[in-house]
Parts: C-alpha cells; structure tokens; sequence
C-alpha cells in the first residue's frame, strides 16, 4: 500500500503536463510533484499512474516513489492565479504524490545514450501498458544522477476508459515506431525474457490493490472495487506472455493515394504522346 502524506505548502504549478500538476511540500519533509483528482483528465489518469508506476517499480525501472497525498483545501485560498486555485479547491481529499527529483532534466536523445538493453526494457515494459506517450516529442522520461526515470504513465492502459472493448483493446500489436527510444535498436527478446516471468497473476494483484478504493468506486459495470482491480489484472497478464511478439518497431510506409477521379478523368494518360516536329527536309 502507498505512504499517505498531508500536503501543508502549494510551490509552484509545472505547466508542462496537460493535467496542470504542481510542486508540493508535505509534512514528511518531502517535496513532491501532485497530481489532481480534480484535473480536466479524471481520476483514471491517478489509477494509470499507480499501477504502472508500481509495477515499473517490482520491474526494477527507475520510477519516483508514489505517495498518496491528502488535500486541504484551503491551500488554495491564496493562490494568485485563478486556474489553479479552481484546480486545488477542486482536489480537496485524496490525491497522488510523486518524489520530486531537484536538478533532474528532460531526457534528450541527442545528448544521453542509452544501451540497448535498457531500451529494451522500456520499449518492452511501454508496449506492455501500452503507453502512447513516451515518443521522441514528448520521451516523458528524467535523467537524474546519470540514470534514466520514467514518469508520467497516465495516458497508458487505454482500455480502461471502454471496459467493454478491453479484452479486444489489450490484445492489440504495439507500434513502437514512435518511441523516443526506438534508434537505439532495443533488445526487445532480451527483455521479454527477463521481465515477461516476473509478471505473476500475484505480482499484478498487489500492484492493483496499491489504487486507493476512492478512485475505483463506481466504475459502470463492476459491483465491487476488487471486481475492477481484478478486471486490470486479466487485460495485462495475458499481453505480458506475447507482447513481445507483437512489438514494431519500424515505421509503416503508406502508398499516397492517387487523386481523385472528379480531377483526373478528363485528362489525357500519363505518359503523354510526344510528337516529333518534322524536320525541314520531309
């Protein structure tokens, strides 16, 4: 289960995520970057994060430690600009916390190697959670002390918003064309055969039970929050197992399509005839 902190200090919002998350102190002592319950993207963007950051984290990736975290409120009230102050009045209660890492940069391919064996494991442990974003635009990965972490996972497991088409969804081929990490060559079968056996029925079960039942409850078509928690565990269990198999990593090369009739119907064939000009003496 996820330490639970207080938030007491609101810093300084980080508006590179969509979601508008912030730095924040809490009564540990620690600094922590919140995200929101009250966020534009809902609370199955918190559900993403834990269980793929937990999960990152048995793999052994390099993720920050995640917390929960309990707003107040009232940290809001002094807040100068009026988005955020709506955002944390909005999140009042549970929220999620993850370890700041001071002086960390954005991960840029130019300027950091990565091995191909640790870019395996990430390809790999990305098409697993089938995350769409973690492409050379936006790598969504730190280099703090020399190492690479990843974060921001909540645009991941995208079957959870359509539970009905989940098992369809989870099955699905992973195109990893896009991946920041894709030059680098990624041992994809050696990663696959180091980290595809440590995805156990059990391991997932406890990464799951780590989501707080407040973000759970109410999901259309489960009675129970242990029903939705085991519905996680049945779509990525079975795409551990394969997923490897079904990984690409080059880039589909589409055929332009031709233009339309309507504009070229009328016009002579291509190659058109060429007429030779008679010379003087014919």
């Amino acid at each position: 289960m996820l330490s639970e902190v207080i938030a007491t200090r609101y810093v300084t919002p980080l508006r590179e995520g969509g979601s508008l998350p912030g730095i924040v102190e809490a009564d540990d002592l620690g600094t922590y970057v919140m995200k929101f319950t009250g966020a534009g993207q809902g609370r199955k963007t918190l559900v993403a994060e834990v269980i793929c950051g937990r999960l990152a984290q048995r793999l052994g990736l390099r993720v920050p430690r995640l917390v929960q975290m309990q707003l107040d409120p009232v940290i809001g009230l002094g807040e100068p600009d009026q988005e955020v102050q709506e955002l944390l009045k909005a999140s009042g209660g549970l929220n999620l916390g993850m370890d700041y890492l001071p002086g960390s940069i954005g991960f840029d391919p130019l300027a950091y190697q990565v091995d191909p064996v640790e870019a395996g494991r990430v390809v790999w442990f990305d098409a697993l959670i089938n995350n769409v974003d973690r492409s050379w635009r936006n790598p969504n990965m730190l280099v703090w002390h020399g190492d690479v972490w990843l974060i921001d996972h909540g645009a991941t497991m995208i079957w959870h918003h359509n539970w009905p088409t989940a098992a369809a969804a989870a099955a699905k081929p992973y195109n990893a064309s896009d991946h920041v990490l894709a030059p680098v060559g990624p041992d994809i079968a050696a990663a696959a055969a180091a980290l595809a056996p440590l995805v156990t029925e059990e391991l997932l079960t406890e990464v799951a039970a780590d989501v707080p039942d407040e973000w759970l409850v109410d999901e259309p078509g489960f009675d129970s929050t242990d029903a939705l928690r085991r519905a996680y565990v049945e779509a990525l269990l079975p795409r551990a197992a394969t997923i490897h198999e079904r990984i690409s990593l080059e880039a589909e090369v589409k055929t332009p399509a031709g233009p339309p009739g309507w504009l070229t119907d009328h016009l002579p064939e291509w190659p058109h005839k060429t007429h030779k000009k008679k010379s003087d003496s014919e």
